[in-house]
């Protein structure tokens, strides 16, 4: 999974910081880690469709495109949001490990 150019991968957390584990939802998880390789950064954006009543995917997956993402790791993505992403050419990452936190999860993007 070695990173080739420099890149945003937003990887779906639990919390707003490293220590945080891997949200396995993607919509609904509470926050949006998003990594930059180029610079070795990671901000943390909070959710606002966590609790939404539907399309919680789908405007979730815009949010990440809008901070101009190119991969995504979470645990599961919906199938509205599978085609959103194949649409905005956003490469999917499914982590079945939701006991990662995201500093382990960059570690291994990075290797």
């Amino acid at each position: 999974m070695k990173l080739n150019t420099d890149m945003k991968i937003a990887i779906t957390s639990t919390g707003n910081d490293q220590n945080a584990l891997l949200d396995s939802r993607f919509g609904r998880c509470s926050f949006f880690a998003i990594y930059d390789t180029e610079f070795k950064t990671t901000e943390f954006i909070p959710n606002p469709n966590k609790d939404s009543m539907e399309g919680a995917g789908p405007a979730s997956a815009r949010l990440v495109a809008s901070q101009g993402v190119e991969k995504v790791v979470s645990g599961e993505f919906g199938a509205k949001v599978k085609t959103l992403f194949d649409q905005l050419q956003i490469q999917l990452i499914a982590m079945n490990d939701s006991r990662k936190s995201v500093r382990e999860i960059i570690e291994l993007l990075n290797h």
